[in-house]
């Protein structure tokens, strides 16, 4: 029983790191583009609805992503469950865009992950 507490504990960490730093570093790219020109991942349907550019929203969305990430790390059980909504909203965005249907995909797929870090969290935090 501790090994499978143990192995819990392990992927229950590399879950809260991945889902911790990779929005850091997204967001934070946000501001450079240095990744690629986060923008072009708006839909244009809402790109037009917004009062301001494309390019400060998604500096708006750098912010989130950032505070996201460093919640993951803090409270991995509470904020697993936002990265994960946050995930699908970028998913309907991106297919409501009519394109980056890959990314979109990877991004369910990763809210499943941040899900998962979620319950697994739920599960490890009455052990600690």
């Amino acid at each position: 029983m501790e090994d499978q507490s143990k192995t819990i504990n392990s992927v229950q960490t590399l879950l809260k790191f991945t889902y911790g730093l990779v929005p850091i570093v997204a967001g934070a790219d946000k501001f450079t583009n240095l990744l690629t020109d986060w923008a072009h991942y708006l839909s244009p349907s809402l790109a037009t609805m917004l009062p301001f550019s494309a390019h400060v929203f998604m500096m708006i969305v750098g912010v989130i992503e950032i505070v996201a990430g460093v919640l993951v790390l803090i409270v991995p059980q509470k904020a697993g469950y936002l990265v994960s909504a946050w995930l699908v909203l970028i998913a309907l965005n991106l297919l409501s865009s009519g394109n980056y249907y890959d990314v979109a995909v990877r991004d369910i797929v990763m809210a499943i992950g941040a899900f998962s870090l979620a319950r697994i969290s739920g599960v490890t935090t009455g052990r600690k």
